[in-house]
């Protein structure tokens, strides 16, 4: 079978291997679309401290069942679309123990700290799989990452009514949109790139605010009645943007960072006690964010056509990582299709 991995930084090879004899326990699984994560390009050019090269990348996984097979005591036909919850954990570090084993101190997401997903045929735990009957495999490689954005609307313990400032409309930002709207709240989107800040008003939000034009704190001020956000959830990454959503959160609001950053973020820490904030982090999805998403992705609420913008042949990984590189924030979900 057809393997593509990220030999070092810029440098991609498509190259053959043996494809893996199923053990017991496991799903064999026929590849048909990988969906490239801000880590794979990361991984591309060298900043991902968590690679060991030669990697195969990829953990955003749409595939179908290549035999019949049981998975939560029910079994579903060959050719079922299903998806892959990418990441592993231990079972005794605190997170585990704590049942947040999605967060585990030693987990190893595919194509991160272990082989991904970038070829054509996988085998894995059945109870890593999730079957999708009824849905395309274009919604199928949707659902992690989106799943990582329901989370953190959910560890920002989003209600009805709240405003919630969304930070960053990529992919992930997209997941915090439409989780946050599902929960009631008023959702203001924030971008640099129109068009990404026209899907994020189709997938639920409210307002939206291009940091190009706008002014971000008097933007926020103006759609919350001088107050702040309730919630604001940073999916960027960027000294800046961290340091903006402290500023544009309300007193006892309460912030959530998915977005890893570069370097190190110099803070003004007043802010943390004047306005008692609650700061947390977000980290990977928990089992029922991805039942949420698949049951929103049931609904036809979730415009998968305009979140993937842009596909390329499994074979032509090399070019669709030099597009990215050269142009990335125009890009919301790239696929690769095997």
């Amino acid at each position: 079978m057809k393997v593509v991995k990220i030999d070092e930084p810029y440098k991609i090879s498509l190259r053959e291997m043996d494809v893996p004899a199923k053990k017991p326990g496991e799903a064999q699984i026929r590849i048909k679309r990988i969906g490239l994560c801000g880590t794979d390009l990361r991984s591309y050019r060298g900043q991902n401290p968590i690679v060991q090269y030669p990697i195969i990348f990829g953990h955003e996984i749409g595939g179908e069942l290549m035999e019949e097979a049981t998975i939560s005591g029910m079994k579903y036909p060959a050719g079922t679309v299903v998806t892959v919850n990418p990441y592993t954990n231990c079972g005794t570090c605190p997170s585990c123990r704590r049942g947040r084993a999605y967060a585990c101190q030693f987990n190893e997401t595919l194509g991160n700290q272990r082989d991904g997903a970038a070829f054509e045929y996988m085998t894995i735990m059945t109870e890593k799989v999730y079957p999708l009957p009824g849905l395309s495999l274009d919604d199928a490689v949707c659902v992690e990452p989106l799943s990582v954005g329901f989370h953190a609307s959910r560890r920002g313990e989003i209600t009805s009514g709240d405003k919630v400032v969304v930070m960053g409309t990529g992919m992930i930002g997209l997941g915090a949109v439409i989780g946050a709207a599902a929960r009631g709240a008023e959702v203001i989107a924030v971008d640099l790139d129109d068009d990404k800040l026209e899907t994020a008003r189709i997938c639920g939000a409210a307002h939206v605010i291009n940091t190009s034009k706008l002014e971000l704190e008097a933007e926020v001020a103006k759609l919350t009645g001088g107050e702040g956000a309730d919630v604001v959830i940073e999916a960027i990454g960027l000294p800046a943007t961290y340091r903006a959503a402290i500023d544009i959160v309300a007193f006892t609001g309460r912030v959530v960072y998915i977005g890893y950053a570069k370097e190190d973020v110099p803070f003004t820490t007043k802010y943390f006690v004047a306005k008692e904030l609650d700061i947390r982090g977000s980290r990977n999805a928990a089992p029922e964010d991805f039942s949420a998403v698949i049951e929103t992705l049931k609904s036809g609420s979730v415009p998968v056509e305009k979140i993937i913008t842009h596909r390329y042949p499994l074979q032509e990984a090399d070019a669709a990582f030099k597009r990215w590189a050269e142009n990335p924030g125009n890009v919301i979900k790239m696929i690769l299709e095997a």
